[in-house]
């Protein structure tokens, strides 16, 4: 009786796995049709051969919608290709938005509030100075990362420094809500630096950046902010595949910095963002053998919030009334504005002058 169940439950199964799971396929074949596997290690160490796990099959989500990131003016003397936080994407939970700026000499973003939200600066070319009205002041270099939690509120400046080649300086930055119950904290920083960042090699045509979350059982550095958030920077070469794990009850979207990539039968070109539905666990990403030249794109996904979303520029909240103590609570210096009368940064000197 046994042998029977088994004659008729193994193919059923089977079944189901491909049907769910169609990276099964992909992996099989890599699996029998490559000469080797590198393991999930940094470059920094030597690569012995190793199978892919099988934790990063998944159920790849479909694509909501994919668009262009305009390039448009931003701050002073900046220009963003915005791609969350415009009619095309807004509030898209808990990302607020992403802007992939590019600054010239004289440019930047001088002093401005924000409350109520953390922002995440990822450095792709140059350096950034940053102060702020509790005293701390630092750079980011090339590479690295700047964690910032606005919390109750704080002021600072973002200035890119001037290159010696006369480049403009080019980034991302995110936007991510807070929950309400730690809108009003503490403001904080956490940077993190280039050589902190693990990098996940699933084989010899894929290198990713673990900046925040896992990929391939490389896990990043923790605490990095309140809200979970995920962000892997893919570096893909021709003939290169990525079946990454990503939590259900995130929002995820992919945006393209370099070449272009396929997501299921959809080619996705370079500076336009891919957003996910919230129908599978993972997102599956490839750059075809055909395709010229490699890849570069990154990976975001974020915990949905469930709460309502207030925006007035920089200030959000979960309500009109919260934003409206906000702007007061800022034109009056007070409840967590107090430092933020007569302040003025040093590094945005050279613009205010």
């Amino acid at each position: 009786m046994k042998s029977v169940l088994v004659f008729f439950l193994v193919p059923l199964f089977a079944a189901f796995v491909l049907l769910n799971y169609p990276d099964i396929l992909h992996f099989i074949k890599t699996a029998f049709s490559s000469t080797h596997i590198t393991s999930n290690i940094s470059a920094s160490t030597t690569t012995p051969p190793l199978q892919m796990s099988f934790s990063q099959i998944v159920k790849p989500r479909s694509l909501a919608k994919v668009f262009l990131a305009i390039e448009q003016a931003e701050g002073q003397g900046a220009k963003v290709r915005r791609s969350v936080g415009t009619a095309k994407l807004r509030n898209f939970s808990p990302f607020l938005l992403l802007d992939h700026f590019s600054v010239g000499p004289k440019a930047g973003f001088p002093d401005h509030p924000h409350r109520g939200q953390e922002t995440i600066t990822y450095l792709l070319h140059g350096q950034v100075d940053h102060e702020d009205f509790t005293g701390s002041a630092g750079t980011i270099d090339e590479g690295d990362l700047q964690f910032m939690t606005a919390g109750k509120g704080i002021m600072h400046a973002e200035m890119p420094r001037p290159q010696k080649d006369g480049s403009n300086v080019v980034g991302l930055q995110l936007w991510v809500d807070l929950p309400e119950r730690l809108k009003s904290v503490e403001p904080r920083y956490r940077d993190l630096r280039k050589d902190e960042i693990p990098i996940a090699k699933p084989n010899d045509k894929v290198d990713i950046k673990v900046i925040s979350g896992e990929s391939y059982g490389v896990k990043s550095v923790q605490d990095l902010a309140y809200t979970p958030v995920w962000m892997l920077d893919m570096t893909i070469r021709p003939g290169g595949y990525v079946s990454q794990h990503l939590p259900t009850d995130f929002n995820a979207f992919a945006y393209v910095l370099e070449g272009d990539i396929m997501i299921g039968t959809d080619k996705v070109a370079q500076y336009h963002n891919a957003v996910f539905d919230r129908n599978g666990d993972g997102v599956e990403i490839s750059v075809p053998e055909e395709f010229e030249k490699p890849a570069r794109v990154v990976v975001i996904g974020g915990q949905v919030l469930e709460q309502q979303v207030v925006q007035y520029g920089p200030f959000v909240a979960v309500s009109k009334d919260k934003i409206y103590e906000a702007v007061m609570d800022f034109q009056s210096a007070s409840n967590g504005f107090e430092r933020a009368r007569g302040w003025e940064s040093k590094i945005a000197k050279m613009i205010r002058s």
